[in-house]
């Protein structure tokens, strides 16, 4: 079992929790009992923020990743920082206008991933600016025409949420995988999907708004080709 409580996968939108410092490793990561810190992963980076200590310091987080084994969630202090000992109350708080910027763009991933109905070979999520790779073949992509569907599945408000299905049956709805070198991680006996109703549903771990309203006007700024098949899209917001 991962011995950090990952809060982040339930609720996207928490900012801050209560915590106590369970371990520090090799490299000097923090690890805690709970956490609303994402880590690293699946194109999406990880959050920065603080830890807030008893006697009123404050320890910078510069991100959050994946350790090794039952290190699920490691808290990266700022160079020149050192990790508080261990049993240590802390209070975990993120940097929430770059989480929300997150959360915005992944979901308008999803979107995307609606909209162009071919393999994905790989994702990058920033807070200003995303891309999708597309394997498209001999197909043509058009970036007006996706623009506008975009911006008519935000302005659809369509609800966004998280729901978890057993490993046995993904694997019977394999084309629920749209990544074609990355399958999710599996050995929970579950597997975490991001639905979309009506719109798209796949396995995601990422974190998620609540409706697609909130992600605001996106544009798709370029496409950019990769080689023969594959085709690069790349989003902004807009507004």
């Amino acid at each position: 079992m991962p011995i950090t409580d990952e809060l982040f996968r339930d609720d996207s939108y928490l900012r801050e929790c209560e915590a106590t410092v369970v371990g520090v490793n090799a490299l000097g990561g923090i690890l805690l009992d709970r956490t609303v810190f994402y880590p690293t992963g699946g194109g999406q980076p990880g959050d920065s923020g603080t830890l807030r200590l008893p006697d009123g310091g404050v320890l910078r987080i510069a991100t959050a990743v994946k350790g090794d084994g039952e290190e699920n969630v490691v808290h990266v202090p700022a160079e020149g920082q050192a990790a508080p000992a261990i049993g240590t109350k802390v209070t975990a708080a993120i940097d929430w206008d770059r989480r929300y910027s997150h959360m915005r763009m992944h979901t308008g991933l999803h979107l995307l991933c609606a909209l162009v109905p071919h393999g994905v070979t790989g994702g990058r999520i920033g807070a200003d600016k995303s891309s999708l790779d597309f394997d498209i073949g001999d197909a043509a992509l058009d970036k007006d025409a996706l623009t506008e569907g975009l911006n008519r599945l935000v302005r659809e408000d369509h609800p966004v949420a998280p729901r978890w299905i057993a490993e046995a049956e993904l694997d019977a709805q394999p084309e629920l995988v749209r990544t074609m070198s990355v399958q999710p991680p599996r050995g929970a006996g579950r597997v975490r999907l991001l639905d979309i109703p009506s719109v798209d549903l796949q396995p995601c771990g990422g974190t998620h708004v609540a409706r697609t309203g909130e992600i605001g006007t996106l544009a798709v700024a370029k496409i950019e080709n990769k080689g023969k098949r594959n085709r690069r899209v790349n989003i902004v917001f807009a507004g």
